[in-house]
């Protein structure tokens, strides 16, 4: 293999790299949400097989998906919340890489790194985001109130209506409703209410 090789699509990553994914020991994988790397997830995980798998996520994943966190968890996979941004990687054995890219010619592209140097950078990258986030639990734990009152909050931002409406539609005050808002717009990395709105449509929480 080069030492960069980019290709387009995960059909194409996945039939260049299954072989790599099948003999790793250890897998730690960023991500913004379980549907990044769909292809690397045929199936519900039945079992780690054995490997070392660490997963750190943007605290969107648990709007959606935190019953599949949960299981994965009880599997063996470790699991981290992190509310900074995340480049989106997989690292295999610390030996190969994988960055998601850019998606401009209509398909998701994936650069798979295995210079020594550029893997030994991105590896360290990994660590520090892994370092800084937060166990699944606990911040699952602190996320429950606020994962109940998502849809609710995602469909008065929909229908436009002011805040001090929405608050006393929700039972609460209005500055605790602005910061519901905000740590959703977190969650959901959004930097507009409209693109909060945009963003839980495509995870389907709207």
């Amino acid at each position: 293999m080069d030492d960069v090789v980019v290709v387009r699509g995960e059909q194409e990553l996945f039939a260049r790299t299954a072989h790599l994914f099948a003999r790793a020991e250890e897998i730690s994988c960023a991500a913004n949400d379980l549907h990044t790397w769909a292809a690397s997830r045929p199936g519900e995980i039945q079992s780690t097989g054995g490997k070392r798998i660490r997963k750190v996520y943007r605290p969107g994943v648990l709007l959606d998906s935190a019953r599949e966190l949960r299981h994965a968890e009880r599997l063996g996979v470790q699991i981290r919340i992190t509310t900074t941004e995340v480049n989106e990687t997989i690292i295999l054995d610390s030996r190969i890489a994988i960055l998601a890219g850019d998606k401009s010619a209509g398909s998701q592209s994936y650069s798979v790194v295995s210079k020594p140097e550029l893997v030994q950078g991105i590896v360290s990258l990994f660590e520090a985001a892994w370092r800084g986030a937060t166990e699944l639990s606990v911040y699952d734990a602190d996320f429950a109130e606020l994962r109940l009152q998502a849809p609710q909050i995602l469909d008065l931002l929909s229908s436009g209506c002011k805040d001090e409406t929405a608050a006393r539609t929700l039972g609460l005050g209005l500055r605790t409703y602005r910061r519901r808002v905000a740590e959703l717009m977190d969650a959901l990395g959004a930097t507009s209410r409209f693109q909060a709105g945009a963003r839980a449509r495509e995870v389907g929480i709207l």
